[in-house]
């Protein structure tokens, strides 16, 4: 396909999600939830079916050499379809934020202001590897009553097209417009320039993926972008700290699965409990093959755990995101110290304090600089499913317009509203 060619299949694309999402902002909340309830009962029913399709695009991830996170990342299990037909569930019983008004204010003058939620029209999204996000992007399109255009990776280009189907089916059962949800059905990357420099085809871009594909289309694209680059998320050990909890959160941060943008990449140990926190967690990760990048100080403390793979950290080490069995850890001397390393280091998205000292817990939660923060909870749950959004078109950690996971409202804008009996200004 020429260059020509794929332009005029954006746009004709493009055209069809506009005249799609008009009909979308109309449609009654009971047709969008019988769409979602259609998709979720459709998942379920051709699971099986949807196995040759993935099975394809895992095989030939394997032959290219992808690595495992990226394998990983492929597969449609039976547990994730079971999870996403949930999440379609979870939306359909959500309350329809589109029409709300809210902050209704009767002025002086007779009329009365407030806000009205309302879709944001057209979404493009652009992702890789997990094919999941296919339905989760779809689900959250129909129940915000935007129209989507979905750009998967090639390397999941038969798992997309099978899901996408279902999708379609659905929309059809419910009496809403197929082209509600669209999918690029060619894997030339140029479709993607063409797509993210056509503000009259799409009005918000969401990329999902890498950090280079998000680099790219945030230096690219001609519409607003709303992103995250990495996920390089900590968990700082307070001196003031159960220490089973501790633990026990902490390797489930980092081991529960490696390759999410929440899982735990740094640690940050206060030095009053770094000679009896270390060896211990130390020890757990030995069993489970996890490299740690340590300061000196946390060298040391680590040098005689049998089996534990210990390097010198590197600057770099502070920044990165892994998205593997490697973890960097710095040993700190005050909560100070900690809040000062999170947020000169940390890509501002997921930062967890265990601690059982409430002052520092709530320091800790106004002042790091992260689109979600927790106390005594595990980063990996920073998950739009798990927020009770049932489900995320990707994590922002942006501060404008949509921030953390973004879910229903993420999707949707608000516009004044006026209501009046005739009023006129003087």
């Amino acid at each position: 396909m020429t260059s020509t060619d794929l332009q005029a299949v954006v746009a004709h694309m493009g055209a069809a999600a506009r005249a799609a999402s008009t009909k979308m902002a109309a449609a009654p909340t009971a047709a969008k939830n019988q769409a979602l309830l259609a998709l979720a009962r459709l998942l379920r029913s051709e699971a099986a079916a949807l196995q040759p399709a993935n099975a394809k695009d895992v095989e030939a991830a394997q032959a290219a050499g992808l690595s495992a996170p990226m394998v990983d990342r492929l597969k449609l299990t039976p547990k994730i379809i079971e999870t996403v037909a949930e999440g379609c569930e979870q939306i359909a019983a959500m309350p329809d934020p589109i029409g709300e008004i809210t902050n209704l204010r009767r002025r002086p003058t007779g009329i009365s202001v407030g806000q009205m939620r309302v879709p944001l029209g057209v979404f493009g999204m652009i992702y890789e590897s997990r094919p999941n996000v296919t339905i989760e992007a779809a689900s959250l399109a129909i129940k915000s009553g935007n129209a989507c255009i979905l750009r998967g990776g090639s390397e999941a280009i038969h798992s997309n097209l099978a899901l996408w189907k279902l999708v379609q089916a659905a929309l059809v059962e419910a009496g809403l417009p197929a082209d509600a949800v669209q999918l690029v059905q060619t894997t030339d990357r140029a479709a993607v320039g063409h797509l993210i420099a056509s503000p009259e085809a799409v009005d918000v871009i969401i990329p999902r993926g890498g950090k280079g594909l998000i680099e790219r289309i945030s230096r690219e694209a001609k519409v607003p972008v709303i992103k995250h680059l990495d996920g390089n998320c900590h968990v700082y050990v307070d001196a003031q700290v159960d220490m089973a909890l501790a633990l026990k959160v902490t390797d489930n941060a980092k081991t529960q699965k490696y390759s999410p943008c929440n899982a735990a990449e740094s640690l940050l140990v206060h030095a009053a409990v770094a000679g009896e926190f270390l060896p211990k967690i130390g020890a757990m990760w030995a069993a489970k093959g996890v490299e740690m990048r340590c300061d000196p100080r946390g060298q040391a403390l680590l040098k005689d755990v049998p089996q534990l793979q210990v390097v010198p950290a590197t600057e770099q080490d502070w920044s990165e995101e892994y998205l593997a069995p490697i973890v960097s850890l710095k040993v700190v001397d005050s909560l100070d110290e900690a809040i000062a390393h999170i947020n000169r280091y940390g890509s501002h998205h997921t930062d967890a304090i265990l601690t059982e000292n409430h002052p520092n817990a709530m320091r800790f939660l106004r002042e790091v600089d992260s689109a979600s923060v927790m106390v005594n909870a595990s980063t990996r749950f920073a998950d739009g499913f798990e927020y009770g959004l049932g489900a995320e078109i990707g994590i922002s950690t942006d501060k404008f317009h949509a921030r953390g996971p973004v879910g229903l409202e993420g999707l949707t804008s608000m516009k004044w509203v006026v209501l009046g009996q005739g009023e006129v200004r003087g």
